[in-house]
């Protein structure tokens, strides 16, 4: 290969490329990113960086230096516009084209936003550091947050919106925190955990309209009631940042699809992080994963198979949350589990696991991280569901 082009300044783009330039390919490569500012950590923007403010160099994932070592092409604050796999060109905004033998896809995803519901009045979302900036300035504390969405992003938000002396209010559809993805009896271990620091949590109703008034927005649920809010947050979800591609013919389902390597649809291409979408033979069901360390395993696992590599990706997902004295740690998957099985739940920790099909599939450590360990090898080796919760 004589170019690779990476498309996408995220944590899976830098992993990429440090392990073609590991592993020997000394052509030349082009990372294109559409914000401005070289590849950052995004966890601590709903924690400590919201809370104190972004130190932008301290969030850098690697140093300007860095890209100048490895002999990087920098093409930031201009998003890749369209891709034609025929020709292996990219094009970027504003209409410069890169060719390229290899291409790594690693745009992450994108917030979700609420719709004509914000149209009333400014409803901020938290993905990029410069929503962090934006929002960092508007958190004064004594005034009131409302936060639509009990997410993780939504939950770390309230925390620290909390912890900095502001009144918080969170909205949830579903009947409790979390509850489309770990249950609802760990959701309300959430709930419980939440309310404990002062937080308001209201489920099981909806974001009906936001309108403008006197005392700030005017917040009006579906079961009647009304709320006042100073600033509004939305943390409902993300979606895979694809729009570029729509006319490519690359093979696009909530995300970018790749086989089990991480290849897509067509020749030379291969996907990393948020945006991928891959088989997963461990767990037998194609899956898209947003959590840090997937993308640092799958870059470096896309760059393997861009240099002709063809093993599969079979990492177990891992990710944590951090909420007020709460540091939650989930290994393998809890989506469609058949059995839920609450080995241990106090005010300050909680154990549980998630079985389907047989076998133990994920396990939810809060305040336990001793556990951790055993139950990510217990879900690596298909351990049978009875033989975990009988132990």
């Amino acid at each position: 290969m004589r170019r690779v082009v990476v498309v996408g300044a995220s944590l899976a783009a830098v992993h990429a490329i440090d392990a073609l330039r590991e592993h020997g390919f000394e052509g030349e490569i082009a990372l294109v990113g559409a914000e401005p500012h070289l590849p950052y950590d995004r966890p601590p923007l709903s924690k400590e960086a919201l809370q104190h403010g972004p130190d932008t160099t301290g969030l850098l994932l690697r140093s300007p230096e860095w890209y100048v070592e490895r002999g990087v092409d920098l093409h930031l604050g201009r998003a890749a516009a369209a891709l034609d796999p025929g020709a292996r060109v990219v094009t970027l905004e504003g209409g410069a084209s890169l060719d390229y033998d290899g291409l790594l896809i690693a745009t992450g995803s994108k917030a979700r936003t609420l719709g004509p519901a914000s149209q009333a009045g400014p409803v901020y979302t938290l993905r990029t550091l410069d929503d962090c900036v934006a929002l960092h300035e508007r958190l004064v504390p004594g005034n009131h947050l409302v936060v639509i969405g009990a997410g993780f992003i939504g939950l770390e938000v309230a925390a620290t919106a909390r912890d900095m002396g502001m009144s918080v209010s969170v909205v949830e559809l579903a009947p409790a925190p979390l509850s489309r993805v770990l249950g609802d009896e760990v959701g309300r271990w959430f709930m419980t955990c939440q309310a404990a620091h002062g937080v308001e949590v209201l489920c099981g109703t909806s974001v009906e309209r936001i309108e403008a008034g006197s005392r700030g927005s005017k917040v009006v649920l579906g079961n009647g009631s009304t709320l006042w809010a100073d600033l509004i947050v939305a943390g409902v979800g993300a979606s895979p940042a694809t729009d570029w591609l729509r006319g490519s013919g690359i093979r696009l389902s909530d995300g970018v699809v790749c086989d089990q390597s991480l290849r897509a649809s067509a020749p030379g291409i291969v996907a990393a992080g948020d945006v991928t979408r891959w088989y997963h033979s461990l767990f037998d069901e194609e899956m898209r994963v947003e959590q840090w360390t997937n993308a640092v395993e799958q870059g470096r696992h896309a760059a393997m198979t861009l240099l002709g590599g063809d093993d599969p990706y079979i990492a177990v997902p891992y990710f944590w949350s951090d909420q007020f004295d709460v540091k939650m740690r989930f290994v393998g998957r809890a989506n469609a589990a058949e059995q839920i099985h609450v080995e241990r739940a106090d005010t300050s920790s909680m154990v549980a696991l998630f079985g389907r099909d047989g076998v133990i599939r994920g396990a939810l450590c809060v305040n336990a991280p001793r556990q951790l360990a055993l139950y990510r090898k217990a879900i690596s080796d298909g351990t049978p569901w009875q033989d975990v919760v009988s132990a």
